[in-house]
């Protein structure tokens, strides 16, 4: 730890006019940036008794080596020079604002001859016209949807679009008037331009000169009796008017502003941004942030402000920005905002009226962001404590639940149903506890007979691992199919033992378990007497759903004698908490710690069955009649589609061409022709995209 007394300059060394100063550690390395009105008297401060510093102040400047400034002419300049510098030197005892996910944008290519609207996400790149940000890219999608029958712009990639224009034929939006198709002439580059400005302009806000048109339009096609074209014109106006829709109006005056507002404790701040264009609410976007250096809520905004604008010009920067909280050196700031901007820029804090109550709205958000992130926060014990004990009391828990299971059912109109079991211990993912199910009892949908057979299987695996290491007492021996479970996929269940089961608790005798079967033994080689995979008791199980679930998971648990293990349900809809027996649910407030814990595991759990089950439906259709020849492994099939080309051509081919494959045998390639033969080859797919029929790709795998 250094001695800030060792490099601390003299006070005639410094100046005393606007500048912007750097710690530097003894690796030479920027650790802090900051700026100051008068830099001798900011600098000084720096340099007091340490007792007197603040905690994060003190640790800064006992890890520096030195300090150096820069003297500006302005406070503004001053301002630019430590974005600057902080985005060059990324020093570690400045504040950093990360944001909480990727947003994506709404993007104009108007750098292109034949401009695209597409989604994009990243870097914002020069001579792209962008709208957003947006909280998820379908809602970009719908939207350019809706607006394609009235500004059939191109959407389509450079790829596709040199392709239609070589051989003559637009796509597939070409042909429904979704695109103006210029990639084969039927517009000119001018005209396509005009409509992407047109876009553009819809998107800025600009709304009422084209609804207004349309409908004019529409009336003068019915006065002269063109009712197609007047049917036309009413359903695009209706589409930008579903468009408008999407994003409400909350600024009655059609005002341009950005709304920021602060949810921060002693450690973290969270901030949540409203990007407000036409008085409808166009992107939302939020940053988290640890707090390393001794910073208000002024302080919060101001650096909020440089990370939101230093990179921005022109309409980027709105003509107002509402704050909680006015920098400390608001003027400097204004006049840095309208510089980029190229007019002037309010930036104030709303006192009454739509912007003030639209204030309170995004500090809601703000402090939601704030509760969830440190929910998720590893290093916060205190919150995931807190977590529990709310989860015990809410429940009625005798001990709050350190380990939770949760299950869901996924499947896709009754196919490839699979289910999920996610583990949390102490508040945190535990994935290597996390398994994978396939049902397999029954055909069809139902997802509280799944539920049922979920939770049978796990915990018979359970009493049959207490078993094996001699700590459930065994009863007479009844008879009953295996539980099979694999790790990580479970598969194949046995029917869940019928009839009322004493409590595997006490003097009663325990329920008689199914013989394990070849898949259930455990290997020698790991059997060190220590609980494998299953056998960890949680202390509460969570379901995805409501009553049915509930009742399903705790009658699979009775039947097997097991009543010291909680259960509960969690419905998406109003996020109730349903109990076993109980005809109402549990209503958590929203602001819980334990309702954001139950949601978190809940949600994990539905990530994890969903990524299963397409997981199964894609493997289920990239399947290949080669699958079906005994004897051909995935070594030979390679070889024979690199040989060929493609299933298609090798379904051409006659069995002395199969035999010319190293590694394939007469009797093989009879098989493979045969199995060939009996199969259909399959539909060719459209991208509904683009339009593009996409054919079997001569060098894909089968």
């Amino acid at each position: 730890m250094a001695d800030p007394s060792s490099y601390r300059p003299s006070p005639g060394q410094i100046p005393d006019s606007p500048g912007v100063y750097k710690f530097r550690d003894e690796h030479r390395r920027v650790i802090y940036v900051g700026k100051a009105k008068n830099l001798r008297q900011r600098v000084a401060n720096y340099f007091q008794d340490l007792a007197g510093l603040h905690p994060r102040t003190r640790s800064m400047v006992t890890t520096a080596a030195s300090v150096e400034w820069t003297v500006v002419s302005t406070e503004v300049e001053a301002l630019q020079l430590e974005y600057t510098w902080i985005k060059a030197f990324d020093p570690r005892f400045n504040v950093k604002y990360r944001d909480d996910k990727s947003y994506p944008y709404l993007a104009v290519t108007l750098n292109e001859e034949f401009p695209r609207v597409q989604v994009m996400r990243g870097a914002k790149k020069k001579g792209v016209r962008y709208f957003g940000p947006y909280g998820h890219a379908w809602a970009i999608r719908e939207t350019v949807d809706l607006m394609l029958r009235v500004f059939p712009v191109r959407t389509c990639s450079a790829g596709v679009f040199k392709n239609a224009a070589r051989t003559g034929r637009p796509c597939l939006l070409g042909y429904i008037d979704k695109c103006s198709a210029p990639c084969v002439g039927r517009v000119t580059p001018e005209e396509h331009r005009e409509l992407a400005e047109d876009f553009c302009d819809f998107m800025a806000g600009r709304t009422g000169t084209y609804i207004r048109r349309l409908e004019k339009d529409m009336t003068q096609a019915a006065e002269e009796m063109e009712y197609e074209r007047a049917a036309r014109l009413r359903d695009d106006a209706g589409a930008l008017k579903r468009a408008m829709e999407k994003s409400a109006v909350v600024l009655a005056d059609a005002t341009d502003a950005d709304l920021i507002a602060v949810a921060e404790d002693e450690l973290e701040a969270a901030l949540q941004i409203f990007h407000v264009r036409g008085g409808r609410v166009r992107g939302q976007r939020g940053w988290v942030t640890d707090k390393v250096e001794a910073v208000d809520t002024s302080g919060l905004v101001e650096h909020a402000l440089q990370q939101l604008y230093g990179e921005e010009r022109g309409d980027a920067v709105p003509k107002e920005v509402l704050v909680p909280a006015l920098p400390e050196d608001t003027e400097a700031v204004s006049q840095w905002l309208a510089e980029r901007r190229g007019s002037q820029v309010s930036l104030r804090i709303p006192q009454r009226g739509d912007k003030k109550d639209l204030m309170a709205t995004v500090q809601r958000n703000a402090q939601q962001a704030l509760g969830l992130h440190k929910t998720k926060r590893a290093s916060d014990l205190t919150t995931r404590s807190r977590a529990l004990e709310e989860i015990a009391e809410a429940l009625g828990l005798d001990t709050a639940p350190l380990r939770i299971e949760c299950y869901d059912i996924s499947h896709l109109q009754g196919d490839d149903v699979v289910a999920s079991m996610v583990v949390f211990e102490d508040g945190l993912a535990r994935k290597s506890e996390y398994r994978r199910f396939q049902i397999k009892g029954f055909e069809g949908q139902d997802d509280v007979r799944s539920m049922h057979e979920v939770i049978g299987r796990r915990f018979k695996r359970y009493l049959q691992d207490k078993e094996r290491t001699g700590e459930w007492e065994q009863a007479p021996s009844v008879t009953g199919p295996a539980a099979t479970a694999t790790d990580p996929a479970a598969t194949g269940p046995g029917p869940a033992a019928t009839g009322p089961v004493p409590a595997a608790t006490g003097p009663v005798p325990a329920p008689a378990l199914p013989a394990a079967s070849p898949a259930d033994e455990i290997d020698p080689r790991e059997d060190d007497g220590r609980p494998k995979r299953f056998a960890y008791p949680p202390q509460l199980v969570v379901v995805d759903g409501g009553q049915p679930q509930v009742a399903a998971a705790k009658r699979a648990l009775d039947e097997l004698g097991i009543d010291d293990i909680a259960v509960c349900g969690l419905a998406k809809r109003l996020e109730e908490v349903w109990l076993p027996d109980d005809d109402d649910p549990v209503v958590l407030p929203r602001s819980s710690e334990g309702l954001y814990l139950l949601q978190r595991v809940r949600d994990e759990a539905h990530r994890f069955a969903i990524t299963y089950q397409r997981a199964k439906r894609a493997k289920r259709i990239r399947s290949s009649p080669l699958d079906d020849v005994a004897g051909l492994g995935e070594t030979r099939k390679q070889a024979l589609i690199k040989h060929f080309g493609s299933v298609k051509k090798l379904r051409q081919a006659t069995i002395e061409e199969i035999c010319e494959v190293p590694g394939i045998g007469r009797r093989t390639a009879e098989s493979v022709a045969v199995a060939l033969a009996s199969a259909a080859p399959a539909a060719p797919a459209v991208n509904t995209a683009t339009g593009e029929i996409m054919e079997e790709d001569d060098g894909g795998t089968p």
